[in-house]
């Protein structure tokens, strides 16, 4: 775009919510979609990921608020496809739900077109559930802190994230759910953001030195 500026990239930040609930024992697993039910956040390539895949003993719960009636497309789109007794639409949480919601999944599921950031895949980690999501998502580092998968946002990529990570032991994804946390506790809390924030106006004024989120052309 021919900018010339310096650009700085402070992540979005979140409060880590206290880990005060354990994850409940001997109940079906969950794989959790929490976002808005839109065209953009991909679910048709989550439905068909899933029939391809008919798992036994896991549930897939479709969190959020539906928009332009995108909700009642995919729930035909699961009914047509035989997966009824695999699908919850709980509709939308808030607050305390929200955060339950999380802990009680084994898995974060967001199978998103583009996203500029994801805010929910952050608060999944710091709830200690790993995740799946697209490369429409910045998200490599669940890759690079082994805390999830991070895929081309295609039905056979998802497919075989999903295979791979329903495949684990509770034990697998419980460790994986600790390095999120802890990636989340490094990089992208309220503290973090305003750390960053305050180097960098203190360098715009001259009292500091070039911080690390600071880019030059």
């Amino acid at each position: 775009l021919g900018l010339r500026m310096p650009i700085a990239i402070i992540p979005h930040g979140l409060h880590l919510p206290a880990l005060t609930q354990p994850k409940p024992a001997n109940a079906p697993r969950i794989a959790l979609f929490l976002s808005r039910i839109h065209p953009v956040k991909g679910l048709p390539l989550l439905v068909e990921a899933v029939a391809k895949l008919r798992p036994t003993g896991w549930k897939f719960v479709i969190a959020g608020p539906g928009e332009d009636g995108h909700e009642l497309a995919i729930q035909a789109a699961v009914q047509a496809a035989g997966l009824t007794e695999l699908f919850a639409f709980p509709g939308p949480v808030y607050r305390e739900e929200k955060w339950r919601a999380y802990r009680n999944a084994d898995l974060f599921v967001l199978p998103t077109l583009s996203e500029n950031f994801g805010i929910v895949i952050a608060e999944a980690l710091a709830c200690e559930t790993p995740v799946i999501t697209t490369t429409g998502a910045p998200w490599q580092a669940l890759q690079t802190h082994r805390c999830g998968w991070w895929v081309a946002a295609t039905a056979a990529a998802l497919a075989g994230a999903l295979a791979e990570a329903l495949a684990q032991p509770p034990e697998t994804l419980q460790a994986m759910g600790r390095r999120g946390r802890e990636l989340v506790q490094a990089h992208y809390t309220w503290d973090h953001a305003t750390t960053r924030l305050t180097e960098l106006y203190a360098w715009a004024l001259g009292r500091g030195a070039q911080p690390s989120c600071v880019l030059l052309s």
